[in-house]
């Protein structure tokens, strides 16, 4: 076969896919990355001993790693440790009232029987129907390029759309089989923290909760960015070459091809290009207008998926009774949720969320230490300033404080928070959003923004904003998808540099 030169703007997880699939199929691969450290959101901050993963913190769906991975031979374990948690996380309702998640599926229905007369067999159901959506979502939906509704008028798939449940909301299904608020808060939080509310994500995502509660919540030790530099490692066995520092400011088309890219080392020229950095970015900056696919009217209209506050701290001390994953429930989870999406505003009580990875690992923190990650959801878009950030650094040490009945604020050695900014300054993030479009009905599928340009032959899109969607499996599944495709391409035509 030909071997044609590829540009991949942007090294996260699908950047990383695309790079290693395409590299395989013997083409001349190079990842150009703005920031010093590859793999996007998933890149660590060091400080003074402690260790934090700046990103993602959930592994979940450990089967997509390992089918990435046996696509050259390799699996997990070639690159780190999996420990799969137990309780998978803790639940806070208020002060000194909390429900720990176990990974155990025994002791799971006892607890959801304890909570709710009934709810075990509940359970059972749910789920079953849950694994389905998984098999079939993750296993046929979310590899569909979706250019079209076409890809999706077949009989296998409208037979299997009335079980996926694509129009009804995860709200209405999860309330046909619970009823206590505590086993229903268990079920919509993914969707809150991965892109949406249950009132407008359809039930097809219930599948999340099966990831959850089925297949169980791990870590890999060393922390999420082990996953980066496996990937790092296979792209880079495969030959792909990485430029580090070096941001792509245009992409030069001819006649409606790309011809390369414009970087901070000068041009690159290239037969295709899959772009990893952030949709609207490329699309809108990158292209010139006679080549951008949407308009702006159209990125403006969108459903974005939350921002995030972040704060990264390390405290001199260990905390006696907290669990690697925290989730802070105890404030209304409704009005937080309405907040980011109908009257977007910084929350007045948000919920929130903690991750002390310390707990399962010693390498992130100093002896004697415990490495802390706080996060609330917020609107995209919001006001982002030193004094706001500051305001609610108390508010969650007042919160965390007075719930857990741990006290911190004196101990802190380390603190960095991160917010709107930053996400704008770091990856071009539209309206400084985490997570990408949020998993509404409209935005499902064929309805996102397009894994190929239609404006230009050989420019493809990868990541948060395009198929499937938010999340860390979804990522690589769309740099897998956008691969496939990329090569389609590749076989039809020669190369043009």
């Amino acid at each position: 076969m030909n071997t044609s030169s590829v540009a991949i703007i942007g090294s996260g997880f699908a950047g990383l896919a695309a790079a290693s699939i395409l590299a395989k199929a013997g083409h001349d691969v190079t990842i150009y990355e703005k920031n010093e450290q590859p793999g996007g959101r998933a890149r660590v901050w060091s400080k003074d001993g402690f260790r934090f993963d700046m990103g993602p913190s959930w592994y979940w769906m450990p089967d997509v790693f390992e089918d990435f991975f046996a696509l050259f031979g390799k699996k997990s374990s070639d690159f780190y440790e999996l420990k799969r948690l137990d309780p998978s996380y803790r639940v806070y309702w208020e002060a000194k009232d909390f429900t720990d998640v176990p990974a155990d599926m025994r002791k799971l229905k006892e607890l959801f029987e304890e909570l709710e007369p009934g709810a075990s067999a509940g359970l059972d159901s749910f789920l079953k129907q849950a694994e389905y959506k998984y098999n079939t979502g993750m296993g046929d939906f979310v590899f569909r390029p979706s250019h079209s509704i076409a890809e999706y008028i077949d009989l296998k798939l409208i037979s299997a759309s009335f079980r996926l449940q694509l129009f009804t909301s995860l709200r209405k299904h999860a309330r046909s089989y619970f009823k206590h608020p505590k086993i229903i808060e268990i079920l919509e939080f993914p969707v809150l923290f991965l892109g949406g509310t249950a009132a407008t994500t359809p039930a097809l995502y219930s599948l999340m909760n099966y990831a959850d509660l089925a297949l169980g919540t791990w870590y890999p030790m060393g922390g999420m960015n082990e996953i980066v530099k496996a990937m790092v490692a296979i792209a880079q066995s495969q030959g792909v070459k990485i430029c580090l520092n070096t941001e792509v400011s245009a992409i030069r088309v001819e006649n409606g091809l790309a011809k390369g890219v414009e970087t901070s080392a000068g041009f690159k020229p290239a037969d295709l290009i899959v772009s990893n950095a952030d949709y609207h970015h490329t699309d809108q900056v990158l292209l010139e207008s006679r080549y951008r696919h949407y308009s702006a009217g159209y990125w403006d209209k969108r459903t974005l998926s939350p921002s995030s506050l972040l704060f990264y701290i390390g405290i001199n001390k260990k905390l006696a009774d907290i669990r690697h994953h925290s989730l802070f429930f105890d404030e209304d989870f409704n009005k937080h949720s309405d907040e980011i999406y109908d009257r977007p505003q910084w929350p007045e009580k948000p919920l929130f969320y903690v991750c002390c990875a310390s707990k399962t690992d010693n390498s992130v923190a100093p002896e004697g230490g415990e490495n802390l990650f706080f996060l609330i959801p917020i609107a995209p878009g919001l006001e982002d300033t030193k004094e706001i950030r500051d305001r609610y650094f108390d508010l969650l040490m007042d919160r965390f404080e007075a719930v857990t009945g741990e006290t911190i604020r004196e101990s802190v050695v380390v603190k960095r928070s991160y917010a709107v900014q930053d996400f704008v300054k770091d990856y071009h993030s539209f309206k400084g959003n985490a997570y990408g479009l949020a998993n509404t009905l409209m935005q499902t599928a064929f309805l996102k923004p397009k894994l190929r340009s239609g404006k230009v032959k050989n420019l493809f899109y990868a990541g948060q904003l395009t198929v499937p969607g938010p999340g860390v499996p979804p990522a690589i599944i769309s740099g897998r998808v956008a691969a496939e495709e990329a090569m389609k391409v590749l076989q039809q035509r020669q190369p043009v540099s």
